[in-house]
């Protein structure tokens, strides 16, 4: 993913950052090491040092610069629909309504670390989750009967006669809403919770890429320029651990695949013309397994988002191809410029779980987010937390979920996976 892509960004372009943290020049020791600057990293040294343990963090280039500083915007309960199969297929009711409750403390954690740590992120409070087709909204009303029945969860059904009294276009045949669920600035709210790692005594290590780590008793944590020395090491890099993931942990590199997706942002318009395209500026998203999310922002601009690309490669045309998937949507704004588009990976796993656990018995690792991190890794930043402090009941509820490697290895994973998503997207047409 070229790094124009992080640079070009509205978030990028609507922040101050504060001065980059140094990178590290020297060995030093701590109780634990966080690789990786984005939620669920700086969550789970927060939550760390709040503990009373010494936290170092170490970024591979700056806070925020992947998946936590890029993506939708969008704050979601659960883990999607496929995502919550899975766990219901592994677990016993009664466990898979304990994981379903962890996704929905996570979005309390967030709210609650807004207000403890007066983040300002714009945070919007509800969702819309839209059906193209008669056939998908089926699917949908069944969703929202097995979140109500099963989970005590719930949504409000958006038939099609009411649909031009939630969203001003035609594309979509009926619709859930979610209260609870919402949606924010994420980069604001990533660099808020660096902050608030910071005052909490996190030493923060930015342009420190992690390129090796000795196993033993005492990890030692190796980056170009210097080496920590600690008890326990968090792995929350995901995908963007790099080309040392491998070298780090190669258990883990196939179970994870990088997952380009692009968001536009249009320039800003009337407020009145904003608030008329989504009913109470809800977040957005249709239910085509490659689909499209949007939301409108505090400053009135269109963010639009989608077009998934598993070949991991940049459309050459990016703002053509992404202004168009947002005019079959809503036509009405083809006068509006889109100043920015940029892009990233998100990691997925096979059956859009997360995959968290241990490598032996003091590496920690937290991936698979699946397009739900931006709620979720907040929380395993905690659940990873509780373990160390010795409470590990939640963690190891999640960790019991059963992944499979991605087929074709490295080299053939990426084409294979390229054919499957194209049978589904013929069957999204339809």
């Amino acid at each position: 993913m070229r790094d124009n892509l992080a640079r070009s960004s509205y978030y990028e372009a609507s922040v101050t950052r504060p001065s980059v943290s140094p990178p590290l020049m020297d060995s030093i020791t701590a109780d634990i090491c966080v690789i990786g600057g984005g939620y669920a990293g700086l969550s789970a040294a927060l939550e760390l040092s709040e503990r009373g343990y010494s936290v170092v963090l170490l970024e591979a280039r700056h806070i925020g610069w992947g998946a936590s500083g890029r993506n939708g915007g969008q704050a979601l309960v659960g883990f999607g629909f496929a995502g919550q199969e899975a766990i219901e297929v592994q677990m016993s009711a009664r466990d898979a309504r304990r994981a379903w409750d962890i996704s929905v403390e996570a979005l309390q954690l967030l709210r609650m670390r807004i207000d403890k740590y007066a983040i300002e992120c714009e945070y919007t409070a509800g969702h819309l989750t839209l059906a193209v087709s008669a056939r998908k909204a089926q699917a949908l009303e069944a969703w929202v009967k097995h979140l109500a029945r099963t989970y005590s969860y719930p949504l409000q059904s958006i038939d099609t006669t009411e649909m031009g009294n939630w969203i001003a276009s035609k594309r979509f045949h009926s619709a859930a809403f979610d209260p609870q669920s919402g949606h924010l600035h994420p980069l604001k709210y990533c660099l808020g919770l660096a902050a608030a790692a910071r005052i909490a005594t996190v030493q923060v290590f930015e342009n420190s890429a992690a390129i090796d780590i000795q196993r033993g008793d005492r990890p030692l944590v190796k980056t170009a320029q210097g080496k920590v020395s600690c008890r326990i090491v968090v792995l929350a890099g995901n995908v963007y651990l790099g080309e040392y993931g491998k070298r780090i942990a190669p258990e883990l590199a196939s179970r994870i695949m990088p997952v380009g997706t692009y968001i536009i942002a249009t320039e800003s318009m009337d407020k009145e013309r904003a608030d008329a395209l989504i009913c109470q500026r809800a977040a957005a998203f249709d239910t085509n397994l490659v689909l499209d999310y949007f939301r409108v922002t505090t400053d009135n601009r269109l963010l639009f988002g989608g077009g998934e690309r598993y070949s991991t490669v940049t459309p050459l045309n990016l703002v053509g191809w992404m202004r168009q998937r947002m005019l079959a949507v809503f036509p009405q704004i083809a006068d509006l410029r889109v100043p920015y588009a940029w892009g990233g990976f998100v990691d997925i796993t096979m059956n859009q779980a997360p995959d968290f656990g241990r490598l032996g018995s003091n590496i920690y690792y937290l991936q698979g987010f699946s397009g739900h991190g931006l709620v979720l890794a907040g929380m395993a930043g905690k659940l990873v937390a509780e373990t160390i402090a010795g409470e590990a009941e939640r963690f190891d509820l999640l960790s019991r979920i059963k992944h499979r490697s991605f087929p074709g290895g490295t080299l053939l994973r990426t084409p294979a996976l390229m054919l499957g998503m194209l049978y589904y997207r013929l069957r999204d047409l339809f």
